[in-house]
């Protein structure tokens, strides 16, 4: 099984805007689940704190195979959501790990 974690910090943003951004983009992933056979497990956590200087988002996903993360990345809902996301974030890291 491959885990691919991924931690997004957002633009600088209003509060309430940052907010709303946040429950957007964690609504947009949790909604790849039954979109993409690959995808075996989402996870979607917010950092408890709003203006933190870490990271804002962290997604868990988890797949059977590297081919299966590889399918995920360019399948079209995927795809879609990573544009707005794209939009929104100012920085992303990630790290895939077998487990």
């Amino acid at each position: 099984m491959i885990n691919h974690v991924v931690l997004f910090k957002l633009k600088a943003y209003p509060a309430e805007e940052k907010s709303q951004i946040i429950a957007n983009v964690k609504a947009m992933l949790l909604g790849l689940k039954g979109k993409i056979d690959e995808l075996k497990y989402i996870e979607v956590g917010e950092n408890y704190e709003l203006d933190s200087k870490s990271f804002d988002l962290a997604l868990i996903t988890h797949f059977e195979s590297v081919e299966g993360l590889d399918v995920y990345r360019v399948h079209p809902e995927h795809v879609k959501v990573a544009a707005y996301i794209g939009g929104v974030v100012e920085s992303r890291a990630a790290v895939d790990f077998n487990f």
